[in-house]
């Protein structure tokens, strides 16, 4: 198994490091936008409960980076299925299914560790003070985990590159900017509250917040997340299947 894991991150990390500095500048825009339009505009005497808005915000912007880049390896993979078709090496190579999802999996994880070590730089610049510790790590771990077992179960169901943006549009845009990323989701209307409460980054958003403020921590939203991810992970499997199929 180990050898199929590593071919396939060996090819992936390759292809990430010729164009690393143009990835880490893009990721690098969107959380620094975000905090200066919220940080500095609602300025430091906002505050969410008991903390600051900034050190409210923070966490959120760390969970939308890592999303962001977990999720994103299915434009990755989409594209090296319709264009370069080298995706294709990997169902017809001598690697199973597992180890190709495993794979792709830890790679976006490792891109997601990425998007949020960028937010974590910028919370020094700004002077955040943030609370860095042994759950946090198992949040982050479990949220990239997530994300990125979700982007390879749906990059196997999109049938060409056009539809590729649908799936930000209707699956990644909305959790953002509902889950709790900017704004308490204590303020929104019951039955919004109901909905939200379906998604994944609601509870991943709740976790990484608590974890790194210090506010009050939920557990069960650990098992719920360790939920998501059995389920997402097991649909990448099956999709790729349906795939080779």
């Amino acid at each position: 198994m180990l050898n199929g894991l590593q071919a396939v991150l060996y090819r992936d990390i390759n292809i990430f490091m010729r164009k690393a500095k143009k990835q880490i500048i893009a990721s690098s825009i969107s959380p620094l936008l975000y905090l200066i339009a919220f940080g500095w505009g609602f300025g430091s005497h906002v505050q969410v409960g008991d903390i600051a808005y900034t050190s409210f915000l923070i966490p959120g912007l760390i969970t939308m980076a890592s999303l962001n880049q977990s999720f994103g390896i299915n434009g990755e993979i989409n594209i090296s299925r319709f264009y370069f078709h080298t995706f294709d090496e990997y169902l017809i190579a001598p690697v199973s299914t597992y180890e190709i999802v495993l794979g792709e999996v830890i790679y976006g994880m490792m891109r997601g560790f990425l998007g949020a070590f960028i937010v974590f730089m910028y919370a020094l610049i700004f002077n955040v003070k943030i609370n860095f510790s042994l759950l946090f790590i198992i949040a982050i771990v479990l949220h990239t985990f997530m994300f990125s077992s979700l982007g390879v179960a749906l990059a196997m169901f999109v049938r060409d590159h056009a539809s590729q943006q649908s799936l930000n549009t209707f699956v990644i845009t909305p959790m953002i900017f509902l889950c709790g990323t900017f704004f308490p989701i204590e303020k929104l209307p019951v039955i919004f509250k109901a909905i939200i409460h379906l998604l994944p980054l609601t509870y991943s958003t709740s976790l990484i917040r608590s974890t790194l403020t210090g506010t009050h921590l939920y557990y069960w939203h650990f098992l719920m997340l360790i939920v998501f991810c059995a389920v997402f992970f097991t649909l990448a499997i099956y999709s790729l299947k349906k795939v080779e199929v």
